[in-house]
């Protein structure tokens, strides 16, 4: 193909299209016209990307056409219908693609920490290298427990949830980078494992994974969630298949995008468990139940519910998302 020649020759169906596109109100003709021209334009576009590849030509029809698009998607969509199926089908169709790079982020973190956990408590110079004695008691014998409730409930809650919330967010942002989620797992697991070292030390064992386990078993997964998915971007663009570079990202981000709006949610709930159960004066099996609870009902969700919504088609793209709201008339 001869790019040149043909822009030259389409030139004035695309401009003609944007120009529709752009327009604030469409009479019947007109509606008419952008349906043809969308559908001519998209035929362009794929004999493009066919024959070129990546091009600037391409690229601008493709906001032609997109903007054509939201003329028959946006007017008619309305965001509170669209609300069911992001959660029973989006949603829960990108948290099932991501569940066994979750597993294996878990088992990861777990024996990396594991690992530092015997390491500090089989060399006493390691916990001497992180504080003196007394300090190291401190920890284990009064600010552990009591980092859970020396602030309010609700403003502890909102801590750690914004905290939590923005760790996982930066696992998906910067995940293409390669190193990032890497890096941010090996910190965590060695935090954990650290943590675990001074109180087993200090025989507060069971202390440790009595505060850890209400909250820790919701949160911990969710940030699991969110390194799978920055993993998820960063293989989209090492090995995007078939695919090219850029529309693999485009897909995989645009769905895993998705998952970071679940995970808000999801990190919303585990901190209300940390602010409000885990310090709570309860019994420590209805504690741990209720985080059991709430981790079984996650899993539930991403696998049960996941598996469905895949069976179903869907994949989690926000793209397919959109269009599958409301189904541009073909004629």
């Amino acid at each position: 193909m001869d790019l040149d020649a043909y822009t030259a020759a389409h030139k004035q169906e695309w401009n003609r299209l944007t120009e529709l596109g752009s327009r604030r109100q469409l009479s019947g003709a007109e509606s008419d016209e952008l349906i043809e021209r969308y559908q001519a334009g998209a035929t362009h576009l794929s004999a493009i990307k066919t024959t070129a590849g990546s091009t600037v030509q391409g690229d601008r029809l493709s906001v032609g056409l997109s903007r054509a698009r939201l003329r028959f998607t946006g007017a008619s969509a309305n965001v509170l219908s669209m609300l069911p199926r992001f959660f029973v089908l989006q949603l829960p169709a990108a948290l099932y693609r991501l569940r066994w790079l979750t597993l294996a982020v878990a088992v990861f973190t777990f024996i990396v920490a594991g690992l530092y956990a015997v390491w500090a408590l089989g060399n006493p110079q390691i916990l001497a290298n992180i504080g003196t004695e007394e300090q190291l008691a401190q920890v284990a014998n009064e600010d552990f427990v009591g980092y859970y409730s020396a602030n309010p409930a609700a403003s502890f809650t909102g801590l750690v949830w914004t905290n939590n919330a923005f760790i996982a967010a930066q696992c998906i942002a910067f995940g293409i980078v390669g190193v990032y989620v890497p890096y941010v797992l090996f910190q965590n697991a060695q935090g954990l494992g650290m943590t675990a070292a001074v109180m087993f030390s200090y025989d507060k064992g069971d202390v440790f994974f009595l505060y850890i386990a209400p909250h820790g078993q919701l949160e911990l997964t969710a940030i699991f969630v969110a390194a799978a998915a920055g993993l998820r971007i960063f293989w989209a663009w090492i090995a995007p298949g078939a695919r090219t570079r850029g529309q693999a990202l485009a897909e995989d981000g645009r769905a895993l995008f998705t998952v970071a709006i679940g995970l808000v949610i999801v990190l919303l709930v585990s901190g209300v468990i940390e602010g409000f159960v885990t310090p709570a004066p309860w019994p420590w099996p209805i504690k741990i139940g209720i985080g059991t609870l709430g981790l079984g009902a996650f899993l539930f969700y991403m696998i049960a519910v996941g598996r469905r919504a895949t069976r179903l088609g869907e994949t989690g793209d926000l793209a397919e998302f959109e269009a599958g709201s409301t189904r541009i008339y073909a004629g």
